[in-house]
């Protein structure tokens, strides 16, 4: 079974997007301005004069000149360890690093949030242009925070060393990760004079859970968070297994029901292949695989994950999913196709034309230093899976806990805890426990999206709000603007910052009300 919870199972969280040809890393990410990888931290004296603000900066060792126009600087927080014991280990230190956007900040004003994107299971290199469309509404500035063990964020400056040291690793969880957020964005607040700042908190995906539990934990903290597509309910076995990939096959079967049905036969026809004699060359030369096939496995994985990563990230300007659709019952037209030729034409759609493919057998392996795998293994519990019990264009492959946690020990030493994350941060009859004292959360999700089935989709509260698109896909809302997004996009926006708007209002409305009380 694999480390993500079946045989074939998507790239949960673990990375902004799969390997193919229509993912992040093809947007414009806009970032514009230098990083600065050397930056020592900073004190700073803020100077606001009418027509606008002088930042000056000072170096205890080498004095270096802020440019305020640059839109990113880089900085580094020195972190600990542990939050929460007090053991020797837990005074080491790391250095974290947060990147913050000054391109649009109009200074220190109440009415003016910081925006604190909470980094997930990567580095901060692909996400600099997240909420920039909030971040001009507002004239905010934007602070990005890396999350422990990613990116440059690695304690020892090591992930091997980090990683292969079990009393070490064991500090990378969510809750130390929610920690080391709180304590930056004080740092950051402190070091602008912006104590007043109201902070709105957003993050995607698992960034998005983030989001949203810290708005729950530290709400002294933020004053509000956007969780997009953040799968809060797909724990604990309150969202069916079947909910992510069911979403993927609505997707492809709404997009053609030829395509579904192709796709839904295609996997007994490659294991009917695999089963002869030379079967598994046959289906490396079918699929122009760049090594011979050593299972068949190995191809109904990558095909898994290439059918779900389009369905995930079905972005409005490149409809990967209508592509893949458009080339198999293209192929299907011909009087000498196959299924294995229909199904490659989708392939060829959606990577585009190669030599050959790489079908590797990474999913059967486990890199002892990949940090997300253990975050698996140890708390981040999804069980996705196929039940068989609901109509699927895939195979049958449940998820199986017992299997599961016997990877996990293989593998990490580890028992994985299924139960935690609902014990720590809620989720079970979540409307009737946060409607009671909680406030403040956006959950958006495209409907699109094969998260979305373990995301909140109905309001609970006024305040804890349900926005989604019949449309939308993994996380775009908070990617950047694009002149082609679609209306209903470019409305998915207004509507959350008209929700923010509210927030912000009430938020000054009691600040200056406390200070009319503070005066008598």
């Amino acid at each position: 079974m694999s480390l993500l919870f079946r045989s074939s199972s998507p790239p949960l969280f673990r990375s902004r997007l799969p390997p193919h040809d229509f993912g992040c890393d093809d947007l414009d990410l806009k970032s514009g301005g230098k990083l600065d990888p050397k930056s020592s931290e900073p004190d700073f004296i803020l100077i606001l004069i009418t027509c606008g603000y002088l930042l000056r900066r000072s170096f205890q060792n080498k004095p270096q000149e802020l440019d305020i126009y640059d839109e990113l600087v880089t900085f580094y927080y020195k972190q600990s360890l542990d939050h929460f014991n007090y053991q020797p280990q837990s005074y080491i230190t790391f250095d974290q690093r947060y990147i913050i956007n000054f391109k649009y900040w109009e200074g220190v004003n109440p009415n003016i949030p910081i925006f604190a994107y909470l980094g997930a299971e990567g580095s901060l290199d692909n996400d600099l242009s997240f909420t920039l469309p909030f971040a001009s509404r507002y004239k905010a500035m934007v602070v990005y925070l890396e999350h422990r063990f990613y990116g440059q964020s690695i304690p020892f400056g090591s992930l091997e060393k980090a990683m292969k040291n079990t009393t070490i690793r064991g500090h990378l969880s969510s809750a130390q990760a929610l920690a080391d957020y709180a304590q930056v964005i004080l740092h950051v607040k402190k070091m602008f004079a912006a104590e007043t700042s109201p902070i709105i908190v957003i993050g995607g995906s698992y960034g998005g859970m983030l989001a949203s539990w810290f708005r729950l934990k530290y709400p002294h903290i933020a004053l509000g968070a956007l969780a997009s597509s953040a799968p809060v309910l797909y724990f604990d076995n309150i969202t069916p297994q079947d909910g992510y990939y069911s979403v993927v096959s609505k997707s492809f079967r709404e997009t053609s029901e030829t395509c579904y049905e192709i796709i839904r036969r295609s996997w007994a026809e490659i294991d009917r292949i695999a089963e002869k004699p030379q079967g598994l060359s046959i289906l490396s030369k079918r699929f122009k695989t760049c090594a011979k096939l050593n299972r068949s496995s190995d191809l109904k994985d990558y095909l898994d994950n290439m059918f779900s990563g389009a369905a995930q990230y079905n972005f409005p300007s490149e409809n990967p999913v209508d592509a893949i659709c458009a080339a198999i019952d293209g192929e299907a037209k011909k009087k000498t196709s196959d299924l294995i030729g229909q199904v490659f034409a989708g392939v060829v759609a959606y990577m585009g034309e190669k030599p050959c493919y790489d079908v590797s057998d990474s999913w059967h392996t486990v890199d002892p230093t990949d940090q997300y795998s253990f975050q698996i293994c140890s708390e981040m519990v999804i069980p996705i899976g196929v039940s068989g019990k609901v109509e699927s264009m895939f195979p049958t492959a449940p998820f199986d806990l017992n299997s599961f946690k016997n990877d996990c020990k293989a593998w990490y030493g580890v028992s994985p805890k299924p139960h935690w994350i609902t014990t720590f941060y809620g989720g079970h009859d979540l409307k009737l426990v946060l409607q009671r004292f909680a406030s403040n959360i956006i959950f958006s999700n495209g409907l699109k999206d094969p998260y979305s089935s373990g995301g909140v989709l109905h309001d609970i509260s006024e305040s804890i709000v349900a926005v989604t698109t019949a449309k939308g896909c993994h996380c775009l809302d908070i990617l950047s603007a694009e002149v082609d997004d679609p209306d209903w996009l470019i409305i998915q926006r207004k509507t959350e910052m008209d929700i923010i708007d509210g927030w912000i209002s009430k938020y000054h409305a009691d600040l200056l009300q406390f200070k009319k009380s503070d005066s008598h």
